[in-house]
């Protein structure tokens, strides 16, 4: 029989609504498993990790995260790992593992837009699909997948595209990009990188604050195609020249960041003093890859799709 271990983070597929009206996760594993156990013809096992709104992850957890995924596949009795995750950081959070997972074995993430006890929860579905999916010989060798909405979408590249729709989740990169080889894993915990956004006009303030604060690294969300005003643009390259490394992704939804324009504050200006551009992912994901590289020694182009 296929074993597929759970490991629960809390998240909305866990939450139950309270006296005020407020959700909040208190569903064990044992207990979204119980609801829908008699779907499901596999051995199923689940460990409560934390019971947090995804919101609220740290770095420290997942840490925490990978070691527990890396246990389970310890045994070769285990077919695959599905972990339930709150949807606001779901793509942070499984992009951090997939950096890491060298098993071949499935790790498929899921995750809910209706709590537990709503009268038409999708969390159930979710998780069958997601178990189905950890268990399918077809899904060994593909890195770390979210299972959502009826979608299977690989990690690297994903995005909540929609706050409250059910098929919440798309992914930002062409079908035919190629997955970055994993890396030794390595602790991230207290490696911090922010993630700034710009905006027509926006000046330095926010960026030498960063760097004053002692970040590792910078993430820029900048507009268009990768580019940021004169004034933080001023900020951005002053950084640079300190030895920071700065990542440029762009806060519109999809396209490839292409750092091609000059300027004080253009893309390929910038690029030329050593930012990176973040290809097609978006902040989230870029700054994970951006922690990453800065864990384990990397350069974060390696990480980028």
């Amino acid at each position: 029989m296929t074993r597929i271990v759970l490991l629960t983070t809390g998240g909305t597929i866990a939450c139950t609504t309270d006296e005020s009206g407020a959700l909040r996760p208190t569903v064990s594993g044992t207990e979204l498993l119980d609801a829908v156990r008699d779907h499901l013809p596999h051995e199923l096992s689940a460990v409560d990790l934390v019971r947090l709104d995804s919101s609220a992850i740290t770095l420290a957890d997942i840490d925490g995260l990978v070691t527990s995924v890396q246990e389970a596949l310890a045994s070769p009795d285990v077919d695959g790992v599905v972990v339930t995750h709150g949807t606001d950081s779901m793509e942070d959070t499984a992009f951090a593992l997939d950096c890491f997972h060298a098993d071949d074995r499935p790790v498929v993430f899921t995750g809910a837009q209706r709590a537990f006890d709503h009268p038409s929860s999708d969390g159930p579905g979710n998780l069958i699909d997601a178990v189905r999916l950890a268990a399918d010989p077809l899904a060994r060798r593909q890195g770390v997948l979210i299972a959502f909405g009826g979608w299977t979408i690989p990690a690297r590249g994903a995005a909540k595209r929609h706050t409250t729709e059910l098929d919440g989740f798309i992914s930002t990169v062409p079908r035919e990009s190629r997955r970055p080889a994993p890396v030794p894993a390595a602790p991230l915990a207290d490696i911090h990188v922010p993630v700034l956004a710009a905006w027509p006009g926006a000046d330095r303030q926010l960026v030498d604050a960063a760097v004053a604060s002692g970040a590792r690294g910078l993430v820029i969300e900048a507009l268009g195609s990768g580019n940021i005003g004169p004034g933080m643009g001023a900020g951005v390259a002053d950084a640079l020249d300190a030895g920071v490394p700065v990542v440029i992704t762009s806060r519109v939804p999809s396209g490839e960041i292409i750092l091609a324009y000059g300027g004080d504050g253009g893309g390929a200006t910038l690029g030329s003093k050593g930012a990176v551009g973040a290809g097609h992912l978006r902040a989230g994901q870029a700054r994970m890859a951006l922690v990453v590289a800065l864990a384990t020694g990397r350069d974060v182009r390696e990480l980028l799709l």
